[in-house]
């Protein structure tokens, strides 16, 4: 399970305050108005947010002191955190050490029409092709948990729902807890259990 207990964190001059609890395999979409705090938490949960008090805990033992690459955390960000010097490839492979699941990757590439494109830059890529490649990455890897933020903000609708769909089939084949930032209920829809809307208190 993932605890966030009584977290409260420090972004641009307010104090946000965060309790929730996901079960482990879990996929939960956060939503919420702009400036609510919904990439933070993703932040704080991830390392790279520092929080003022509070704590955030993996199967019961408390994640903070981590350092971001020791957590048992995979984030997309929404610049998607793609190596400009590596091939599309390349990019996927990176994070997996010398278990690289090869086949997992390729069919992933595939399902999501990204396929043709392994041997470009990202800076050759689209957006929502940027985008898909991020996400395969991130959630193919090791960690548990994993953070989307805004995963398909730049997919057109029907690539959008295929990607959706492939995100929570994965999630659910490799028991993931998963947390989803969107603004879409769509999204909603197709790959969370449950949904959490964030607001202001205070």
């Amino acid at each position: 399970m993932l605890e966030i207990d009584d977290l409260d964190v420090m972004r641009d001059g307010a104090r946000l305050h965060y309790r929730l609890q996901v079960d482990a395999g879990e996929i939960l979409a956060i939503q919420g108005r702009s400036g609510v705090g919904k990439t933070t938490l993703l932040d704080a949960i991830a390392g790279f947010e520092e929080p003022l008090a509070g704590d955030i805990r993996w199967q019961r033992r408390s994640l903070l002191g981590q350092p971001a690459e020791r957590r048992p955390v995979s984030m997309l960000f929404q610049d998607h955190n793609l190596f400009e010097h590596l091939s599309v490839h390349d990019n996927l492979r990176l994070g997996f050490g010398d278990r690289i699941p090869e086949d997992r990757l390729l069919n992933a590439c595939e399902r999501l029409g990204v396929a043709t494109l392994l041997a470009r830059r990202p800076g050759e890529l689209s957006g929502g092709q940027r985008q898909r490649v991020a996400l395969i990455r991130t959630l193919l890897r090791p960690e548990p948990i994993v953070l989307l933020d805004e995963p398909f903000a730049e997919l057109d609708p029907e690539t959008r729902e295929t990607a959706a769909r492939w995100t929570r089939q994965t999630a659910r084949e490799d028991h993931k807890t998963l947390l989803l930032v969107t603004h879409q209920d769509e999204d909603v829809r197709l790959v969370a259990d449950r949904a959490l809307n964030l607001s202001w208190h205070g």
